[in-house]
């Protein structure tokens, strides 16, 4: 299983910023593999949310079914993704911190066996999709990221 971690230290509030995060529509302003966001059930952020996102990968489109499947406002939030034969589980946790808040990214990208075998390869571009991703939301929270 792939795994990619970030930290983003930002000036904004916890609730301002697990209300940018918990938008996952906003993903295509921070996210670069992101293209579109579409949501598909639920008035927005919450714990009937579902969202179709697109990614493009190497020049390769991707939609994947999103559902929330955990939210504790505003404290963090659980995201699962399907798309044949992946499946993308991401986090999104939010605290206060002396200078203003930390947001923590994480996201884990799991195949089924035999294609799990590739779980190597595959982590070294899931990180370089990752530190992009990180690099956009660091911009995105006008904050930097905690490598």
């Amino acid at each position: 299983m792939a795994q990619y971690r970030c930290r983003i230290r930002t000036a904004k509030s916890v609730p301002d910023a697990f209300t940018f995060m918990s938008d996952v529509c906003n993903f295509q302003e921070w996210d670069p593999g992101v293209v579109s966001v579409q949501q598909i059930a639920g008035d927005g952020p919450g714990p009937d949310a579902v969202y179709d996102v697109l990614t493009k990968n190497g020049g390769r489109e991707l939609v994947f079914r999103y559902r929330v499947t955990a939210f504790d406002s505003p404290v963090s939030y659980t995201i699962v993704g399907k798309k044949t034969p992946f499946t993308s589980t991401d986090m999104i946790a939010v605290e206060p911190d002396a200078d203003g808040t930390v947001v923590t990214y994480a996201a884990e990208l799991a195949m089924p066996f035999p294609l799990s075998l590739a779980d190597r390869r595959l982590q070294g571009r899931f990180d370089q999709i990752g530190d992009a991703a990180a690099e956009g939301l660091a911009f995105a929270l006008d904050g930097t990221w905690l490598r």
